[in-house]
């Protein structure tokens, strides 16, 4: 509890037993005093605990009770070799590689009615990955496969996010990998229903000044995502929900996360080639069911779909544009740099191909869903 400004002498109750030591450090700018031992302001020190595994265990489980954490499902862990459901069990090795060097990759499948979408499309880029990022999977495919599906199984719900990590493992706080024990592997599903239908109000965007990353590092799903993390700020800052990357010949590039579309006057989707971007899983299935959607006429005013490279000032007269990411699929852009994209209004062609790629999530059986088991009994 902080003490008020208005008590500067008022003297802090000595710190509680505990099954460590202390030691004393120089007090927090902000006065804030804890549980552990309070802090009086204008004070010397502050005195930290020093725990053992049983108190810092309590502390885990105080903390993962709160609120924001309820949605947390099941975590598996090659450290451990086990999957839990125990938000506070679901922690990291400070020395694994991932955290203080981020030489790890990582990717994910949406769950949808008890079926991961796009699992197998999703888990080969995330090998693609670790190949590119020089780390040797501490399982074959089909285990890890087995793995990802038994985490999901375990989380016990019907909608939400499978995130998977693997990184070139612990060990050490080296830059080098050398002395790495084994690669690690991290699963964790987190529920959330993406198939509610909301009214959308269209994103905005804007054309982001943080510099792209090379496309040797662009083109991998590394956990380095520091210049994605400064497009969004940037693009908050300024009102925004994304900001739109630019390649080196000012071409359109990407999203923070997300790929991007344009549909011109003509009826013509173009999203840009994957050369160096990322190549998003949802913007390949865009491309694959596009052409089945014309030949359907399922949307009209959808003529063509394409890869080109699309500059700025094309993009800027384009009739629609649409962020496309998974869980959402396809979300409109109604406002660029502060001006309306097309009529200011959700374009009728991306509303329209959002219900479909989301209907893609939903009828089975189908070649990109795979069916979560059920529980196995321990």
């Amino acid at each position: 509890m902080a003490l008020s400004s208005s008590s500067p002498t008022a003297t802090p109750p000595p710190p509680p037993p505990h099954d460590g030591h202390s030691i004393s450090l120089p007090p927090r700018p902000d006065g804030v005093a804890d549980e552990a031992g309070g802090l009086a302001i204008g004070s010397a020190k502050v005195t930290i605990p020093v725990l053992g595994l049983t108190e810092i265990i309590s502390r885990l489980q105080k903390e993962a009770s709160a609120a924001k954490f309820k949605n947390f499902r099941s975590m598996y862990s090659s450290i451990v070799g086990a999957i839990t459901t125990d938000v506070a069990a679901m922690v990291i090795p400070l020395d694994d590689h991932m955290v203080h060097r981020g030489h790890s990759v990582f990717d994910t499948s949406i769950l949808v009615n008890g079926y991961l979408y796009e699992l197998d499309a999703h888990l080969d880029r995330f090998l693609s990955s670790a190949t590119k990022a020089k780390i040797t999977p501490p399982f074959d495919r089909a285990t890890i496969r087995e793995i990802l599906l038994q985490t999901v199984s375990a989380g016990k719900c019907q909608h939400g996010i499978l995130r998977f990590w693997m990184s070139v493992g612990r060990g050490n706080f080296e830059l080098s990998a050398k002395n790495c024990l084994e690669s690690s592997l991290f699963a964790c599903l987190v529920e959330e229903n993406f198939i509610d239908d909301e009214p959308l109000d269209g994103l905005k965007v804007i054309t982001s000044t943080v510099p792209i990353k090379h496309k040797d590092f662009a083109t991998i799903k590394s956990t380095n995502y520091l210049l994605n993390a400064l497009v969004v700020m940037e693009a908050e800052e300024k009102g925004a929900n994304v900001g739109i990357w630019l390649d080196e010949d000012g071409n359109i590039a990407e999203g923070q996360n997300m790929n991007v579309g344009f549909l011109t006057n003509e009826g013509e989707l173009l999203l840009p080639p994957f050369d160096r971007i990322l190549s998003g899983c949802t913007a390949k299935r865009v491309l694959e069911l596009v052409p089945q959607l014309i030949k359907e006429n399922a949307i009209p005013g959808l003529k063509s779909v394409k890869q080109t490279k699309i500059s700025l000032s094309e993009a800027k007269i384009a009739a629609e544009m649409m962020i496309i990411i998974s869980g959402e699929m396809i979300m409109p852009v109604v406002e660029w740099d502060g001006k309306p994209v097309g009529n200011g209004n959700p374009g009728r062609v991306s509303v329209a191909l959002r219900k479909c790629m989301r209907q893609d999530m939903l009828v089975t059986p189908s070649a990109v869903l795979t069916l979560v088991p059920s529980p196995k009994p321990v």
